[in-house]
């Protein structure tokens, strides 16, 4: 069973969404709106409308058209609702997948780990290609910004192994954040070690950011090498009880959670 710390929350800008559950979609883009109805990708739905194959309220459709609840869009003929079905889906992600929902290099994607049937989802932050762990997919928009967004500070939770031992004083630089490239630095955040001998050293890092291979950027700088890394968490949600490769849908009381953290 998934575990995590019970908290109680007074409010929820989205509590009647649960598991399977339809609400109405707000105003936004028509290759937004035609994207979250599964239709195709914004780049694909981008090309529907420019083949002629859209309208909106009879009409033609252009690229940069909004629709709003009370809109008509058409693909083809066929009128679209203005309800969504989300899913949410918890993946504990092998090494040798790519975080996308297509790959122009033919590699595996996480895509391909979900179950048949499984609606038109996509990851929710990225893990690299080497690196494992907690990945979340669905196609709730709101949900993704929030836990994606830097300026909410969610935490993640990450297990390392690097090569060799470490000294609190390069910890505690790292701690303070340190530049991983020109103009960019990391903000502060939690280490401590969890295991050490002289061929390597584990580590758990807590970050509330998601920059792009941040955590083995951040050990090159002290010369060090990252040769594991796994997410374990985010917020107080963990990956109990499931498998390398496995999948399974979120409880409504983790889409909960996940939405107050």
């Amino acid at each position: 069973m998934t575990c995590f710390f019970p908290k109680i929350y007074i409010s929820y800008k989205a509590k009647n969404k649960g598991d399977g559950d339809s609400v109405p979609i707000r105003r936004m883009r028509i290759n937004k709106f035609l994207a979250e109805q599964g239709v195709a990708s914004r780049r694909a739905s981008d090309r529907l409308i420019e083949e002629g194959r859209v309208t909106l309220n009879g009409k033609l459709a252009k690229a940069g058209d909004d629709v709003s609840p009370s809109d008509v869009v058409a693909v083809d003929g066929k009128i679209l609702s203005h309800k969504v079905n989300y899913e949410y889906y918890l993946l504990n992600k092998p090494k040798g997948y790519v975080c996308t929902v297509s790959d122009d290099k033919g590699r595996k994607t996480v895509i391909d780990l979900l179950p048949a049937g499984a609606g038109r989802v996509f990851p929710v932050g990225r893990l690299d290609y080497d690196t494992e762990g907690m990945l979340i997919l669905t196609n709730d928009g709101a949900l993704a910004y929030r836990l994606t967004v830097p300026k909410n500070e969610i935490p993640k939770t990450y297990l390392v192994r690097i090569e060799g031992t470490v000294t609190e004083s390069q910890l505690n630089r790292l701690r303070a954040g340190v530049e991983i490239e020109k103009g960019v630095v990391t903000k502060k955040c939690k280490i401590k070690i969890v295991k050490t001998d002289k061929e390597y050293t584990k580590l758990q890092v807590v970050l509330t950011e998601g920059k792009n291979r941040e955590i083995r950027r951040m050990f090159e700088v002290i010369g060090k090498n990252v040769d594991f890394l796994k997410r374990i968490k985010i917020g107080e949600l963990t990956l109990s009880g499931l498998d390398r490769g496995a999948v399974r849908k979120l409880t409504k009381e983790e889409i909960f959670y996940l939405g107050n953290l």
